[in-house]
């Protein structure tokens, strides 16, 4: 098992969020949208016309940004557009947060991270 180490940010730590219009607007509502000076923002509102590449890049970029601590992205995206970079993923920082949607219920089980937490802690997977 390797060993995991936390990435250092500087300045501040930003929380980003890819997820549906309802969603995204509540947690920009609280104060977690971003703007920086080259108009890269830390949220995507995804709809049925969103290009699923244009999601993996985003989620991608946030992966990689060196300010973002949290990556929130509601189950159905994650299910459906980024599982596969999801399932590779073992890095500390940023965390990544499946969260539900108005549409969507959270499911334990469809979360690999939650998954991967359980088999951890308990040595089974979530039922």
């Amino acid at each position: 098992m390797s060993k995991k180490t936390f990435k250092k940010s500087e300045g501040t730590s930003l929380v980003s969020i890819i997820g549906d219009e309802d969603t995204v607007t509540g947690f920009l509502l609280t104060g977690i949208g971003e703007k920086n000076i080259k108009g890269e923002t830390n949220f995507l509102v995804v709809d049925s016309k969103t290009d699923p590449k244009l999601i993996e890049a985003t989620f991608q970029n946030f992966l990689k940004h060196p300010n973002i601590a949290v990556i929130l992205v509601t189950q159905f995206v994650a299910e459906n557009y980024l599982r596969h970079i999801i399932n590779q993923y073992d890095a500390i920082l940023p965390t990544i947060l499946e969260i539900p949607s108005k549409e969507y219920p959270y499911e334990a089980k469809k979360d690999t991270i939650i998954q991967r937490a359980h088999r951890l802690l308990y040595g089974t997977d979530i039922q």
